[in-house]
């Protein structure tokens, strides 16, 4: 048993509430993973959590951050996560909640067209608190252009081996 396998069922038998597993983009199969949490159980995951990174301070010559590396977050790391969701999506049918990087209506858009039923929006709250009020808008706006009813309407419409419920 995996040790995404055996966190992913202990969790599920300490609760019967909505199980949403995080995934790391620093593996080598994410969709391995992705199947393998679902099948233990997972009722929806989360995509992705922070990219490893470091940075070095050339006038002391040391790395920037006391434990040498971190996690980098933000919109250099959405063409990692949007590869994530779209991998995922073609491998499970739970739900997915895309996040990696999402600034503006068109960033989350392009996650619920590769396969994300939802979206979390982290570090672009830091910089303008209303994102989350101007993405909905922006989503809204979207369907409405283009006669959709629905989010799931669009949801892994780009995605050509999206599995998900539409």
């Amino acid at each position: 048993m995996s040790d995404h396998e055996g966190a992913t069922r202990a969790a599920r038998a300490a609760t019967a509430k909505t199980l949403i597993v995080k995934l790391s983009p620093n593996v080598t199969d994410i969709a391995a993973i992705a199947r393998v949490v679902e099948a233990a159980g997972a009722d929806a995951l989360a995509v992705v959590n922070t990219v490893r990174g470091m940075s070095i301070d050339i006038d002391r010559a040391v790395p920037r951050l006391g434990n040498v590396s971190g996690g980098l977050s933000g919109a250099a790391i959405r063409p990692i996560a949007l590869l994530a969701v779209w991998e995922i999506a073609q491998a499970v049918r739970i739900p997915i909640v895309g996040q990696g990087g999402i600034e503006n209506a068109r960033d989350a858009l392009e996650f619920l067209l590769a396969g994300a039923s939802a979206v979390s929006i982290g570090t672009g709250n830091f910089t303008d608190p209303r994102a989350p009020v101007a993405v909905t808008e922006g989503i809204r706006a979207y369907l409405a252009e283009r006669g959709h009813t629905s989010l799931a309407d669009i949801v892994g419409a780009a995605n050509p081996g999206f599995l998900g419920m539409r």
